[in-house]
């Protein structure tokens, strides 16, 4: 099944990517709750993340892991909350979202609405930080 994500990694759809190796992606989500809201997907299009081979999660969480220390060297916060959901989009993938509080990671929170110039320049720093 093709999702967006598939589209973003075959660059068919823009996105702010901030990171990529041969296995996984990292980009902005388009509908934050917090600056530097980043989604780390696997390249392989597996629809939920706990059907993921033991092969793969491992390097993955890796992965995610230099993007959370690269997001948190450029967006205040006082730590990177992870979350995975996996209901928005049939791909798995996991959020890695600045947090300053125990709330900061509600996903019913309102929506922030960053314009694309400063999406570019947090995406920018985030891959300048790695």
């Amino acid at each position: 099944m093709t999702t967006i994500f598939t589209k973003i990694i075959q660059r068919e759809c823009p996105a702010y990517i901030v990171a990529e190796d041969a296995h996984h992606i990292a980009f902005l989500d388009i509908a934050p709750v917090a600056e530097g809201h980043t989604l780390v997907v696997p390249k392989q299009a597996i629809d939920y993340f706990f059907n993921l081979p033991d092969k793969t999660m491992g390097p993955l969480m890796c992965f995610a892991k230099k993007v959370a220390k690269a997001i948190k060297k450029v967006i205040v916060c006082a730590r990177i909350g992870m979350t995975i959901q996996g209901l928005e989009v049939p791909h798995a993938h996991l959020h890695l979202i600045p947090i300053t509080d125990q709330y900061s990671m509600d996903i019913h929170q309102p929506k922030l609405k960053i314009p694309p110039s400063k999406m570019k320049k947090i995406a920018e720093g985030i891959s300048h930080a790695l």
